[in-house]
């Protein structure tokens, strides 16, 4: 009997205590060491833009400028990433702003002036001028962050100045829809308008992502955060520096995502890859022998697991280089080689094309995000503004209504919808399934 208590006894140490005793390891006292060393790398952003607006006459009053011109005015943040002055921070920080004003750790403000911006990946990079001695917060390598990790975020929320929040990494991967390169760090870190442009930081006090952007109904935190990886930004650095903008490959391809019934359909044994929904003309795809249909598995020996793995791989490729294409066609697999070109911005992305054929911007809903909205079966196409004068308007579509599908085809994200629309042709009449408030709503539109 005393034997039995004697086992029992080591038995709860083993299932009790251990696990606690490593919750304990794992969780820091404090991360005020952090804050100390890399607090004063972090610089708050003040920007003023011009913004013009349309203004439509009313009766009986004097009939005023067609166009109204006023300031805006930007807070948010970034850090300092050598002596010299460059600083990193989001592309909407500082978009089309005319006064850049940069204030540091003891309150001395300065001017700074563009180096170089990427929309798409939403990365921005300034300078300032001093002969100050400043801090530098060392970039890490966010590729080996792991979901569960700890991460603090410094930065400037609602213009309170050098604000210190931290949580875990919950989720990595995360596409929203924010552009062609999406592949955000999730956090519950709370970040707040401010915060944009801000260093994530890992426990070892190096940058491992950008603060961008926030999923939240009433404009504050709810513990769904978004930051730009720091590889993705270290990749682009260099030419952000030297030419003040990115060139990044081609290869001339419009892709959807390879759903379980897509897969089954093809015959593949699981979904993965990128299906071919469209080539462009002359583009080295056409060139290379890729077909309409084909599925992309393999880009230069990377498995492609998922659709947009295949843009950053393409974009990240040198110019002129070429690359082997593994696609699976006709129940078999074929290798191709490609010359990739450069990526011109006169080239019409699926966004434009939506925007330019019906008058609506729109973005990619994650699956996660979509369900926020109601939509419980996968991702959606959110309108986020609505062009004056285009199709879409005479018929009231909104910014805010999601796009669920099209021609009774469903629909997950732009690129499926660009595909449902180039079968369409001009006087067709087109038919969309609407979410809107809490309900679903159906809307005809005849392309012009």
């Amino acid at each position: 009997m005393k034997r039995n208590r004697v086992v029992w006894t080591v038995f709860l140490v083993v299932v009790l205590y251990i696990p606690m005793s490593i919750e304990a390891r794992m969780v820091p006292e404090s991360f005020s060491e952090i804050v100390k060393l890399r607090a004063k790398t972090v610089v708050n952003i003040s920007s003023t833009r011009v913004i013009s607006e349309d203004v439509i006459p009313m009766p009986g009053l004097p009939f005023p400028d067609s166009e109204k011109r006023f300031k805006r005015h930007s807070l948010g943040s970034g850090f300092i990433i050598d002596s010299e002055g460059y600083i990193l921070t989001s592309f909407h920080v500082v978009e089309r702003a005319e006064d850049i004003r940069v204030t540091l750790w003891d309150e001395s403000e300065y001017i700074a002036k563009i180096v170089g911006k990427d929309e798409k990946t939403d990365i921005a990079l300034i300078k300032i001028e001093t002969q100050k001695q400043l801090p530098v917060a060392p970039l890490g390598d966010s590729d080996t962050l792991e979901v569960g990790d700890w991460v603090l975020a410094i930065g400037n929320p609602f213009g309170l100045g050098h604000t210190v929040t931290a949580g875990i990494v919950s989720a990595k991967g995360r596409v929203l829809g924010a552009g062609p390169y999406d592949d955000f760090i999730q956090t519950d870190a709370a970040i707040n308008p401010g915060n944009s442009g801000g260093p994530l930081f890992n426990l070892d006090g190096e940058v491992v992502g950008i603060n961008t952007a926030i999923f939240s109904p009433s404009g504050g935190n709810i513990g769904i955060g978004f930051a730009i990886p720091i590889n993705i930004a270290k990749e682009i650095l260099p030419s952000l520096k030297q030419k003040g903008y990115v060139e990044r490959g081609w290869l001339g391809v419009t892709v959807q995502k390879v759903t379980p019934e897509i897969a089954k359909t093809f015959g593949l044994q699981e979904p993965r890859g990128a299906l071919v929904a469209d080539i462009t003309k002359g583009s080295p795809a056409e060139k290379a022998g890729i077909k309409r249909g084909d599925i992309i598995v393999e880009y230069n020996g990377n498995e492609i697991a998922d659709i947009h793995e295949l843009p950053r791989l393409v974009a990240n490729t040198p110019i002129g280089s070429e690359v082997s294409i593994k696609v699976y066609r006709d129940g078999g697999y074929v290798e191709l080689k490609v010359r990739i070109e450069k990526l011109k911005e006169g080239i019409a992305t699926p966004e434009q094309f939506i925007e330019k054929l019906i008058g609506i911007k729109v973005k990619t809903l994650h699956p996660a995000i979509a369900e926020q909205f109601g939509v419980k079966d996968g991702g959606a196409v959110i309108v986020v503004d609505v062009i004056r004068g285009s199709p879409a308007s005479k018929i009231n579509l909104r910014k805010g209504d999601i796009i669920v599908e099209i021609n009774r085809q469903r629909v997950t994200s732009v690129e499926e919808m660009v595909s449902v629309l180039k079968e369409v042709q001009k006087g067709d009449t087109v038919l969309l399934l609407l979410r809107r408030s809490r309900g679903y709503v159906y809307m005809s539109l005849v392309l012009e």
